[in-house]
């Protein structure tokens, strides 16, 4: 069965009563190149394990099991079961699991079921609207993975690789890039999915640090740090610290200062080193 093919892919659905759903972002790829570049990109091999999120109707799943020795795919949806047991009935190497990856317990998972791999894995087509809240927790609940391959929309993976102290940086991207090298891959047309998105994606790699970017006296002081630095884009550094955090402007300044930083500065043009001496000032 071609799971790339539009004709295929309409009469497998129907064939199983299946409606897309869009509280869930369902769009399944039908560009035969994107999936075998992604599984690719992922480098596996004999003792790698990889654990994919959202398998849809299994193209990419398809690919995984072939460069993985393993591959445990957790689905939030009921309905695919009975379509992912036709499209990969051939994939020895694989077990579907039903679950939400925002709530399950991930660690727990990769340990029992990749328990007898030499290392583990993430890949994943993620809807856009769990992007941003499913990277952060792959990689804030420091899962035991070296690498995650994963397609978002554009304006995300764009977001997210942009050079930090730059206009394209923001919050996400400090966030992310405390905890892994991101590098943009790929892009992906809207035209690559059914039914078609209103934009573009791209397939981005996250390489898992062995500790974070930059030291900091206090994780969670340093991203409220960072959230409310960019919680005001338009707003000076200063102005969008101190409406944020409800300190009065002259203590933020005067940090600002003690860092080398003005207060006409923005968020924008901070390093992670900046974010990290802040952190540790207010």
């Amino acid at each position: 069965m071609d799971l790339c093919s539009y004709s295929e892919i309409t009469a497998l659905l129907k064939r199983h009563g299946f409606t897309f759903s869009k509280a869930l972002g369902q769009n399944f790829i039908v560009n035969k190149t994107v999936c075998p570049a992604m599984a690719e990109s992922l480098h596996a091999g004999s003792g790698t394990g990889v654990l994919e999120i959202g398998p849809g109707i299994g193209v990419l799943t398809k690919e995984l099991c072939t460069v993985a020795q393993k591959v445990v795919a957790i689905e939030l949806d009921r309905r695919l079961f009975p379509i992912l047991e036709e499209t990969l009935a051939h994939c020895g190497n694989l077990e579907i699991v039903e679950g939400d990856a925002l709530k399950t317990d991930l660690n727990a998972l990769i340990k029992e079921k990749f328990a007898d791999m030499d290392e583990v894995k993430v890949c994943a087509n993620l809807p856009y609207y769990i992007t941003s809240p499913i990277i952060m927790k792959l990689i804030e609940s420091r899962l035991p993975v070296s690498e995650i391959v994963v397609m978002v929309q554009k304006e995300a993976a764009d977001r997210l690789s942009a050079k930090i102290g730059t206009r394209d940086c923001g919050a996400l991207t400090v966030a992310a890039q405390y905890y892994a090298k991101i590098e943009k891959l790929f892009d992906v047309s809207r035209g690559s999915f059914t039914p078609r998105p209103k934009v573009d994606s791209a397939v981005i790699k996250l390489t898992v640090r062995n500790k974070p970017e930059v030291t900091v006296q206090n994780e969670d002081r340093f991203f409220e740090i960072v959230r409310a630095a960019f919680a005001q884009r338009r707003k000076t550094a200063a102005n969008s610290l101190s409406s944020a955090l409800l300190l009065p402007k002259s203590t933020v300044v005067n940090a600002l200062e003690q860092i080398g930083k003005s207060e006409k500065d923005r968020a924008e043009n901070f390093s992670m080193q900046d974010f990290a001496d802040l952190s540790a000032l207010l």
